[in-house]
């Protein structure tokens, strides 16, 4: 049975609940719903900062981990007004790049904060 690694990042806030940034079993790691907070608490209005702010977040998870964008399997996207979609999505082709994930993106009524747009959670495979 492979050791279970539960990692709180430093620099990132502290979860709103009983949960760690990143979880690491093996080769497979799980990053929480990163939000669009930014490190200093501050949640810009607009829907690209918000996620341009999630992204580093979970690049910090994911690399805390031993990970990076080349290893993501799968990426959720849960955002608020769908409709705003093509303004993320030059964002995800820039962190991405060649390395696609599988992918689910999400109309939610709202987040843990309602002038919060856009949440990440992703999963990945390192070898």
């Amino acid at each position: 049975m492979s050791k279970i690694q539960r990692i709180m990042v430093p620099g990132i806030r502290e979860p709103v609940s009983h949960f760690c940034h990143v979880t690491r079993a093996g080769p497979h790691v799980w990053v929480s719903g990163i939000v669009g907070q930014g490190l200093d608490g501050t949640l810009p209005d607009d829907v690209v900062a918000q996620f341009d702010n999630a992204i580093m977040v979970m690049d910090m998870c994911l690399k805390a981990a031993g990970a990076g964008p080349e290893h993501v399997v799968k990426v959720q996207v849960f955002m608020t007004n769908i409709t705003e979609r093509p303004l993320i999505n030059p964002r995800r082709i820039a962190y991405f790049g060649p390395h696609l994930p599988a992918s689910t993106l999400v109309e939610v009524k709202g987040l843990v904060d309602p002038r919060m747009k856009v949440e990440i959670e992703a999963q990945a495979y390192v070898e």
